[in-house]
């Protein structure tokens, strides 16, 4: 009889090992793989245009239970007042909007796609933009764990380009954003996550196959004993 084979716990520590590598395979994008994602070129609009700021995550992520923060990195608190700070363009926490917070230019001017939010977006919204409203924006994720919190878009206001039409949903990701190199991780984060999962792959079926080997062996050299008992 093989006693390797009736071991139990070979077989149960295989399994645990496989049920240990799938969790880490399904939970990875919520420990570090998850990026922000931004524009790398300038939105261009008219005065008095709806316009939207791309931002979202990769691979898709819910974000609608995280914070969410909006704001203009240039802006700086006044060095004379140390209690002074800097406001949000759009601050959201607690699955709602904190207007308490927020710039008095962009009082009832900006709004998140709630909606889309569960699928990683959180491309901001501004009304009505004026020359004043130029400049660079930083959507930012303080509680998302992953080495990419942050993405920049930048805005440009220019009185001689003609008024575009209102949207009132973002452009489609894959369109319209691409990768700031200074904010997110270059896209091939799939590629990388799969050869993950099949250098994982071959080690668990290099252990298997290390587990077993000697019930195989055992049962091949047992077979001629058998033959020469019989005869």
């Amino acid at each position: 009889m093989c006693t390797c084979c009736s071991d139990s716990k070979k077989p149960s520590f295989i399994v645990t090992l496989w049920a240990f590598m799938l969790c880490f395979i399904v939970r990875s994008p919520a420990q570090g793989k998850v990026v922000v994602i931004g524009s790398n070129l300038p939105i261009i609009a008219a005065p008095g245009d709806d316009v939207i700021l791309p931002c979202h995550l990769e691979p898709t992520f819910d974000v609608q239970g995280l914070t969410v923060e909006w704001s203009k990195p240039d802006l700086k608190p006044d060095p004379s007042d140390r209690l002074s700070r800097v406001e949000y363009v759009h601050l959201y926490r607690d699955r709602q909007e904190v207007p308490d917070m927020k710039m008095a230019s962009y009082f009832r001017r900006t709004e998140l796609f709630m909606d889309d939010m569960k699928h990683g977006n959180i491309s901001l919204k501004i009304l009505n933009v004026s020359e004043e409203d130029n400049g660079r924006y930083r959507c930012f994720i303080p509680k998302l764990r992953s080495r990419v919190k942050a993405a920049v878009v930048e805005l440009v206001v220019d009185p001689n380009n003609t008024k575009n039409l209102t949207t009132d949903r973002p452009l489609h990701p894959q369109i319209l954003q691409t990768p700031n190199p200074q904010d997110t991780t270059p896209r091939n984060t799939g590629r990388s996550r799969v050869s993950v999962v099949v250098v994982i792959f071959a080690f668990i079926s290099v252990v298997a196959v290390a587990a077993f080997a000697p019930c195989f062996s055992d049962r091949v050299n047992k077979q001629p004993e058998d033959d020469e008992t019989q005869r």
